[in-house]
C-alpha cells in the first residue's frame, strides 16, 4: 500500500533505512498498515535515553507538541530526523495544528524543515533536522 496520493510507499516518503533506530509516538491506528515497504532489520527504540535514526511523532495538539518537541530533538541522532504529523484540515479530525505551526514550533527548538510529505489521507508530516552547522 503506498500513503497519500502520490504512489510513492510510505517508507521511502519517510527516508526509513535498513537497519535505522526508530521511534513512533501517538501513532494513529493502522499506522503499519499504511507500510508496504518497511525494512525487515529496522529496531523499534521506547527508550528516550537511546538515541535515534528517526522519529515519527504525531499530535492534534499545539499544546502537546510544545511540551514534546524539545525532547524529541535530544532523542536524534546528530543526522536523524523528526517527522511531526498533524491532522489534515480535510480531516475534519479536531486540532490547532497546521503547517505553519508545526514549522514555527519546530523553527523555534532549533531545528530546519526540509521535507513535507502526506503520510496518510489523514495525516500531513513535516520532517526536521538538526542544522548542519548546529551538528557535533
Amino acid at each position: 500500500m503506498t500513503a497519500g496520493y502520490s504512489g510513492t510507499p510510505l517508507a521511502k516518503k519517510l527516508g526509513i533505512k535498513p537497519g535505522y533506530k526508530i521511534s513512533v509516538i501517538h501513532a494513529p491506528n493502522g499506522y503499519f498498515e499504511l507500510f508496504s515497504d518497511l525494512p525487515d532489520d529496522l529496531e523499534w527504540i521506547d527508550d528516550p535515553n537511546i538515541k535515534k535514526d528517526l522519529i515519527h511523532y504525531f499530535s492534534d495538539s499545539r499544546n502537546q507538541l510544545e511540551k514534546d518537541i524539545e525532547q524529541l530533538r535530544d532523542e536524534i541522532e546528530q543526522q536523524g530526523s523528526i517527522w511531526v504529523s498533524w491532522p489534515k484540515k480535510s480531516s475534519k479530525v479536531e486540532t490547532d495544528l497546521d503547517g505553519n505551526v508545526v514549522r514555527e514550533m519546530g523553527l523555534n527548538h532549533g531545528l530546519v524543515d526540509i521535507k513535507v510529505c502526506a503520510v496518510s489521507e489523514v495525516w500531513s508530516g513535516l520532517k526536521f533536522v538538526i542544522p548542519v552547522k548546529d551538528r557535533k
